[in-house]
């Protein structure tokens, strides 16, 4: 089964097209690791959160890929520039429009 985290995390007043940015330039060796859809969004509802979804083959692709070097830099980029609080939603993908 392939695995899903869905999560939204909030920004600093004024920084989320910076967070956005470095979120999605980032993303370059995502599908070589096994992630199947990266989706970063945000609401005009809400102008401090940013929105993540992935999808993954695996649980152990995603881990493997929060040691990949870009995507260590993107945290060490991003994580200033947030407020610390998160949500998240770890999902087993059963299928869906585009899933495999």
């Amino acid at each position: 089964m392939r695995y899903g985290y869905f999560g939204t995390m909030r920004v600093k007043p004024g920084h989320r097209d910076e967070v956005v940015a470095t979120l999605v330039s980032g993303q370059d060796g995502l599908k070589a690791a096994g992630c199947d859809l990266y989706a970063v969004g945000v609401s005009d509802d809400d102008k401090d959160l940013v929105w993540v979804n992935e999808i993954w083959v695996s649980k152990e692709a995603h881990d493997a890929s929060l040691r990949l070097p870009e995507v260590k830099a993107a945290i060490a980029k991003t994580m200033p520039l947030l407020t610390g609080e998160f949500t998240s939603q770890e999902v087993e993908i059963v299928g869906g429009l585009g899933v495999a």
